[in-house]
């Protein structure tokens, strides 16, 4: 099982500029390489400071020349927001500039706010279509001269310029939750990312059952890759109570998810308050003592015991999902603790 990176550049107020956001991500990605991270991954969300990211691409082109080895993925594009001509020569740019590392991951989309705003108020519930349509477009105009008649998109003979460097394409993924998200992506090939966010390691393993299930229904496809995107921080040993912090700022975290996601409340310059822990008074997953076992916080050894049981189902990649709230110190100082003491053991 190898590791990955997944950052956004996290603003939770004025006091740190965009710059610095900027030079944090860059500082972390660069600890990753070194210690041996493939890929490091950012997503695409819009006028929503918390995960400061209106396009992978560019973030990720200048990651390219600030690193030699490292993977740059795109996890992911919103299909709906993505023309398939603009995807396919974006990407493939990436893909020239960085030599040949890139990875591109491609997601129905979520956020209604988002939609509101990029997608003329497209019901987020209807990106699974525009899903199936980007992926096998864009893999075929990476590949030559292709004309698209579909439901969404219409276009005469096109293609991507510049073509990727990777052939015959870059490594696609798809973000599946639903059964016939695994079926497509297994199906048309791509590698699969999921995301268990607050629930605990049941639920991964019941997305690992959806993807096994479609690897079985598709024999004729030979088997994609798995990665689960979790929330990770390692604390001290020495320090029996380092758990707390990061458990109360993940449960910020969601907060902050559940206020953006509900959308009725209006933001004020891309900040908007997390969801009163009231809110979740009913919510036992909510509780620090619950994101405590379900997100992966621990000591080296305990943080190592757990991810033995990702290893134990088949899992191709664990990403270390730094978002959470806490300072650029302390994400910094858990990273460096799993490089140190917790990747040795996977080795």
């Amino acid at each position: 099982m190898r590791f990955s990176l997944f950052a956004h550049m996290e603003r939770w107020d004025e006091s740190e500029s965009p710059s610095q956001q900027f030079e944090n991500l860059t500082e972390l990605t660069q600890i990753a390489e070194a210690g041996g991270f493939g890929t490091v991954w950012i997503g695409e969300h819009h006028s929503m400071e918390y995960v400061s990211s209106p396009s992978p691409i560019p973030q990720l082109a200048y990651l390219a020349a600030r690193t030699s080895t490292i993977r740059l993925g795109a996890g992911t594009i919103i299909a709906p927001f993505w023309n398939p001509v603009r995807a396919a020569g974006e990407a493939a740019l990436l893909d020239v500039i960085s030599g040949g590392r890139a990875e591109i991951g491609i997601a129905r989309g979520a956020h209604q706010f988002e939609f509101d705003r990029v997608a003329g108020g497209l019901p987020a519930s209807d990106g699974g279509t525009h899903l199936r349509e980007l992926v096998p477009a864009v893999r075929a105009l990476w590949q030559g001269d292709y004309a698209h008649d579909g439901e969404i998109w219409r276009f005469p003979t096109s293609t991507s310029v510049p073509k990727p460097v990777q052939q015959p394409t870059p490594p696609m993924w798809v973000a599946a939750r639903d059964p016939a998200s695994h079926d497509f992506a297994v199906a048309n090939g791509c590698n699969v990312m999921v995301t268990p966010l607050m629930k605990g390691i049941g639920e991964v393993e019941n997305l690992v059952g959806k993807f096994n299930t479609a690897v079985r229904d598709h024999p004729e496809v030979p088997r994609p890759e798995l990665m689960v995107l979790r929330h990770t921080h390692v604390h001290g040993a020495e320090d029996p109570e380092g758990w707390r912090p990061a458990a109360e700022a993940i449960q910020r975290y969601y907060r902050t998810f559940d206020a953006w996601f509900g959308n009725r409340k209006t933001p004020v310059n891309g900040f908007l308050e997390p969801s009163p822990v009231s809110k979740f008074a009913e919510r036992p997953e909510f509780e620090p003592e619950s994101l405590r076992e379900t997100a992966v916080i621990g000591t080296p050894d305990e943080v190592v015991e757990r991810l033995r049981r990702y290893e134990e189902l088949g899992i191709d990649e664990y990403s270390f999902w730094i978002d959470n709230s806490l300072s650029h110190k302390a994400k910094r100082a858990s990273l460096e603790l799993f490089i140190d003491e917790v990747m040795p053991h996977f080795r």
